[in-house]
């Protein structure tokens, strides 16, 4: 590898500075664009390489010589004592989310059976209800913001029925998640979101803590009680590893199908020609959904630390370092896709890398295609003349990790 020249170096930073400003966050592909045509695999001077091309992105996340390596991770950067002072950091941490095998394998084992394709396309009548129930309270009103009046509502509902978690319970969810997505930004948090942060997951770790002791008092048919049955009987769970994985699939099972469905809104009404194609022809909603998930990705990044030294694109990536996956870029590169930057619901052979890839593959793809495939075929034939009131200057989240809509005003 040459020596870096003062520019090159200067160039890397900069670069990399366009990650982190209010423009990339109203819109990253742009800055995506010029990353990968520095070069698809770069590391700027004092952090992280930056992997930006579909090929080497691809490669990274199912090349089992790269891992998560969080404990590690955070103690360098935050210190020792990181998980003893941040609840919301040590509960990430014991969550599949970022496990490492063998650990992964175990935890994952015992969730991937709820979240099966045969199981998860026999739920597909259970959306349905709820999405026309949601709709039913919506139409009369004529307008809402569609993030939280519907697009928010659909997936913390589905999620509350798979886990077990009581009807009563449900409208502490459905005003607010407990479980944000700040805390995997590769931006730090500052002290006082940290504070507000410790505090949701103390919360939440309580009441899932509590709902954990009544299930293992009178089991039901639900996913809380299949993780603590491993827990009681196999001894292939903690306690603590049941309620990080409870809140994570709390948090993981709304969050991206909410983005999913705004971002999809958005991008339609900015293509009105695709989003009247749609209208013409729901057959084609299954198709839409995956140039949906490519053309504005709901999570944009996904680390991944090398266990050894890794030779990838002629580059050298040392045992230790870490390589940030940008999935928006990889998913806009004309070298997997034609004219990358427009959408087209008829697209061929669309393989978005919207859900990770390798053994960290969402657990939950199946269930958030299928819940934004009944959503907007079944919102667009119900609400006649829905349109957004701003597809201009929407507002988004304020997460380069996680891209999504904090609202959506809507009428009909």
């Amino acid at each position: 590898m040459t020596e870096q020249t003062a520019e090159q170096i200067n160039q890397e930073l900069m670069l990399l500075g366009e990650l982190f400003t209010p423009e990339y966050i109203q819109n990253p592909y742009p800055t995506l664009k010029k990353v990968r045509e520095y070069n698809p695999l770069f590391k700027p001077e004092g952090a992280s390489w930056l992997a930006s091309s579909y090929a080497i992105v691809q490669e990274v996340l199912r090349d089992k010589r790269f891992g998560h390596d969080y404990e590690n991770r955070m103690k360098l950067q935050h210190g020792s004592d990181v998980f003893a002072k941040n609840a919301g950091y040590n509960l990430l941490g014991q969550s599949m989310l970022l496990k490492d095998p063998p650990d992964h394998k175990r935890i994952r084992g015992l969730a991937v059976k709820a979240f099966g394709a045969a199981r998860i396309n026999e739920m597909q009548p259970e959306i349905q209800a709820i999405v026309d129930e949601l709709l039913d309270e919506l139409e009369p009103k004529r307008h809402c913001d569609i993030i939280s009046g519907f697009a928010f509502k659909l997936p913390v509902i589905v999620i509350c029925q798979m886990l077990g978690i009581p009807r009563k319970d449900w409208p502490g969810f459905l005003e607010g998640s407990n479980i944000s997505g700040r805390l995997i930004d590769p931006t730090p948090l500052s002290e006082e979101e940290l504070v507000v942060e410790n505090a949701n997951v103390k919360e939440s770790s309580s009441y899932f803590r509590e709902l954990c002791e009544r299930r293992r008092q009178n089991p039901k048919d639900d996913l809380i009680t299949a993780l603590v049955q491993a827990e009681t009987e196999d001894g292939v769970l903690t306690e603590v590893e049941v309620t990080a994985n409870i809140q994570l699939l709390f948090g993981a099972g709304h969050e991206t199908t909410v983005n999913l469905i705004g971002n999809g809104l958005l991008a339609l009404h900015r293509h009105p020609e695709q989003l009247q194609l749609l209208k013409s022809d729901p057959s084609l909603v299954t198709n839409a959904v995956e140039e949906l998930l490519r053309y504005d990705s709901s999570v944009q990044f996904s680390g991944r630390t090398a266990f050894e030294d890794v030779e990838i694109h002629g580059r050298k990536i040392s045992k230790g370092e870490e390589v940030m996956t940008l999935l928006g870029a990889a998913n806009h590169d004309p070298e997997m896709y034609e004219d990358p930057d427009s959408l087209d619901i008829r697209r061929e052979k669309i393989k978005p890398l919207s859900f990770g890839g390798g053994i960290h593959t969402c657990l939950g793809a199946q269930l958030a295609r299928i819940e934004a495939s009944v959503a907007l075929n079944t919102l667009l034939k119900r609400l006649p003349g829905f349109k957004l009131d701003d597809i201009e200057t929407p507002e988004w989240k304020d997460t380069i990790t996680l891209r999504g809509l904090k609202q959506l005003r809507a009428s009909w």
